[in-house]
């Protein structure tokens, strides 16, 4: 499907342009929040922005309970899902889910070491930030965090593409690299 743009340049179709996106694969975290009101949300908005100083970006639609959360935070985590954590990316996606502590017992988690932040068990990589800056990002806004510390394991990462999660080509054939 080609994509025409309004006459300005602009696209003013949010369905195409969703679509369009979607053509993009992307990793699948989980970004939290601790303290005395915890708080998780599935993303697939998350990228590396800079090696000096190490910073990453989400992006938190403003509807969001975590747009709050994050706005007030002064430290966030991100776990980086693995090829098996579908049942977690979709209950953290999901707006039925308890609030607070109590949606972290779906899943079992760690105290990241240096802020706190529940980390989950058996992601591919987490990261623990420090809240560095935020940015209007039209419907959405744009966190950026200075990582304070980081790990990884050698396993396969839960991938988002089309509308759907996907695991790596590899693992869903059998085959190996």
């Amino acid at each position: 499907m080609t994509v025409h743009p309004h006459p300005t340049g602009v696209v003013t179709d949010p369905q195409t342009l969703r679509r369009t996106f979607a053509a993009f694969p992307t990793g699948v975290t989980v970004v939290t929040v601790g303290g005395p009101t915890p708080h998780g949300m599935t993303a697939n908005s998350f990228t590396a922005v800079s090696l000096d100083p190490p910073l990453v970006l989400v992006c938190v639609g403003r509807e969001a309970v975590m747009h709050d959360a994050l706005a007030e935070a002064e430290h966030f985590g991100v776990s980086v899902l693995a090829a098996g954590q579908e049942p977690v990316a979709r209950y953290f996606a999901d707006r039925r889910r308890p609030l607070g502590r109590e949606q972290f017992e779906f899943a079992q988690w760690r105290a990241g070491a240096r802020t706190g932040v529940p980390l989950l068990v058996g992601a591919v990589a987490h990261f623990e930030c420090q809240r560095w800056r935020s940015y209007d990002g039209g419907d959405h806004r744009i966190f950026v965090g200075r990582l304070v510390t980081m790990d990884r394991t050698s396993e396969d990462a839960l991938l988002f593409v089309d509308g759907g999660f996907r695991r790596p080509e590899h693992e869903r054939t059998g085959a190996t690299t």
